[in-house]
């Protein structure tokens, strides 16, 4: 197996999960993610390397109060620096409910095409990142994705929303680690195409 290349640009989906591979508890809760500023700082390096975030609703629900938070001059510097990333990065919502987006550089189409996030990475000069456990999964078990960061907490929730999707094979090479001060382990692979 080899690890394809495709571009310049890579299509990563990334998930901040629990050690048992949650997004979230059974009760829908995800407080326990939050990232202190030493993994926050960490996130926000990460994220500079992207150009494009493709969300689904539930994703776009959570993160579009970045639009406007961390605006505040008195907020935290990892907490301004992380707005001013989210505002200079362009962003595609897949939702066939919602009826228009809120957050700058964002727009909204109604469903998701693999091959077309695929394309939109093979153009780009700055990589593409997929945001949420479903539409990470529809792109995973697709085939598009060529990287999987994972952020695992040191918790276990028993259940919830899955990371990562049951019904797909992935043979990954581990490319990067770190450890973090409060347990958080950051995980880097490459999925390798056969």
């Amino acid at each position: 197996m080899v690890v394809t290349v495709h571009g310049v640009a890579q299509l990563i989906y990334s998930a901040i999960c629990s050690l048992d591979l949650y997004i979230n508890d059974t009760s829908g809760s995800f407080a326990w993610a939050a990232p202190d500023e030493q993994v926050h700082r960490f996130v926000n390096e990460q994220e500079r390397s992207v150009g494009t975030h493709l969300f689904g609703r539930g994703m776009y629900d959570v993160l579009k109060v970045w639009d406007t938070f961390g605006s505040d001059p008195e907020a935290p510097e990892v907490v301004r620096e992380f707005a001013s990333i989210w505002a200079t990065a362009d962003k595609v919502v897949y939702s066939a409910s919602l009826e228009a987006v809120e957050t700058r550089r964002t727009r909204l189409e109604r469903q998701f095409d693999p091959a077309a996030a695929r394309s939109m990475a093979d153009a780009a000069d700055r990589d593409v990142s997929v945001g949420g456990a479903t539409l990470g999964a529809t792109a995973l078990r697709a085939g598009v994705v060529d990287r999987v960061d994972l952020y695992l907490n040191p918790v276990v929730v028993g259940g919830g929303t899955p990371a990562l999707p049951d019904d797909v094979r992935l043979d990954l090479e581990l490319l990067d680690t770190e450890r973090f001060d409060h347990g958080v382990v950051y995980l880097r692979y490459a999925i390798r195409q056969p």
